[in-house]
């Protein structure tokens, strides 16, 4: 699970920010949000199951999902040889001075085997500044390892002695430790590769694949039709066909040479996905069926609805964290919703998945769908530097409307308007 996520002097964040899943002390109007939205840890933590994040266009929603990717895809891959003579990719702040010098920061709190963890590392594009792995056997922080100053100093519950001399100044000590089967190192990596999803919404072709791979082996199969099928999208059932390669099978805008090297290579097979839809005379009866290609005769939404099926559905099952961006982009608000409550649902979601997206759809922005504390915010300032901030800083009305308040400005976070009256000139 999921518990925080910090970040600084990374794209647009220069001071440090931290988005919290930890349930804050408040009551609900509805007092059925504090029964489906939250799920208890222990006397002390509560946390999440899905939250939304809102603000203008170039705000820094997205980076925040960017910085989080980050951290994910450098612990899982910073120790391969690939890398060994790569720069880090961290992007500075870089619209003040007082950032030039200084390391990108990222730390992660997160819920593992029922021990609370938090990892963190600093680090320029040539070299790893600082990094750090705490965790609560019991009930206080324990190190087991830090490094600073380019020495690593190592507890002995991590078992990782001799691997100091191995890591790179550009790789994460973690990273290499998981290569020389340190235990704990190799289960923080594999939460992270397994339990946690990024997804931009505006690139999604990725997970189609998965949500075929899924049609196509049984697994999650049955749950995902009736997802697709109980979000109304116009077809009464889909199949997946495979095909062999052929040079009227690929597609027709694609460079000559690169059909050749397909089809000269010989491997592989294209899946294509049918939906059937059902066809009536002219008194409404049904005569019989139709069946569409999804990629040449179906909705963008409809085509979006079913790459994020599979992820969505494997999310629930298994009790994983999914954080998608633009997740609004393509879907009808109605969808949205329904997602959303999906994951603020006991029944629907026992294991505890959580859900984490950044939105402009405010149709979501409701005092019967969310709790102030599962709200966030991203504004800039006129230095373009982003801060990030929950609805549960504000003292609000029990009956206030969120959605009308944020349109409004009451929370910030939205785009401010010049006057555009004389933007096209009447008399040109």
């Amino acid at each position: 699970m999921l518990i925080e996520f910090s970040v600084a002097n990374y794209r647009s964040f220069k001071e440090q920010v931290t988005f919290s899943m930890v349930a804050a002390n408040l009551v609900a109007k509805d007092k059925k949000l504090d029964e489906n939205n939250v799920f208890e840890i222990d006397k002390e933590l509560k946390l999440l199951k899905s939250a939304a994040i809102y603000g203008a266009n170039a705000s820094g929603k997205s980076n925040l999902a960017t910085a989080l990717g980050f951290m994910r895809w450098f612990m899982i891959n910073s120790s391969k040889e690939t890398q060994s003579t790569e720069k880090i990719g961290v992007e500075r702040f870089k619209l003040s001075t007082e950032t030039e010098a200084k390391p990108s920061f990222f730390e992660i709190i997160f819920l593992m085997s029922g021990k609370r963890y938090r990892y963190g590392f600093e680090a320029t594009i040539e070299k790893v500044v600082s990094e750090w792995l705490f965790y609560v056997p019991k009930s206080k922080e324990t190190k087991l390892f830090e490094r600073k100053l380019g020495k690593i100093s190592v507890s002995k519950t991590y078992k990782a002695d001799g691997i100091q001399q191995k890591t790179r100044h550009n790789a994460l000590f973690l990273s290499v430790s998981a290569q020389f089967n340190v235990q704990i190192a190799e289960k923080i990596l594999d939460w992270l590769t397994n339990k946690v999803a990024l997804i931009s919404t505006l690139n999604d072709r990725g997970y189609r694949g998965y949500t075929v791979s899924c049609l196509m082996d049984n697994e999650n199969k049955d749950e995902i039709l009736q997802l697709l099928k109980k979000l109304d999208l116009g077809f009464s059932d889909l199949k997946v066909e495979e095909s062999e390669i052929t040079a009227n099978s690929l597609p027709k805008e694609l460079p000559d040479e690169l059909k050749n090297l397909i089809l000269k290579n010989g491997e592989g097979k294209l899946s294509s996905v049918q939906t059937t839809h059902q066809k009536f005379d002219g008194k409404g009866n049904l005569v019989s069926t139709e069946v569409f290609d999804l990629d040449e005769q179906e909705s963008e939404g409809t085509k979006k609805v079913f790459s994020l099926a599979g992820p969505l559905v494997d999310t629930l099952k298994k009790g994983k964290i999914l954080i998608i961006d633009q997740f609004d982009a393509r879907i009808h608000p109605l969808i949205s919703r329904a997602i959303v409550e999906l994951f603020n649902s006991n029944e629907k979601n026992p294991n505890n998945a959580q859900l984490i997206f950044m939105t402009h759809d405010t149709n979501l922005l409701n005092n019967k769908l969310f709790r102030r504390d599962q709200i966030w915010f991203t504004e800039k300032n006129r230095y373009g530097a982003t801060d990030l901030y929950s609805l549960a800083e504000y003292k609000i009305p029990d009956d206030a409307s969120f959605e009308s308040d944020y349109i409004q400005g009451r929370y910030g976070a939205i785009p401010y308007i010049g006057n555009l009256n004389h933007l096209i000139d009447s008399h040109a």
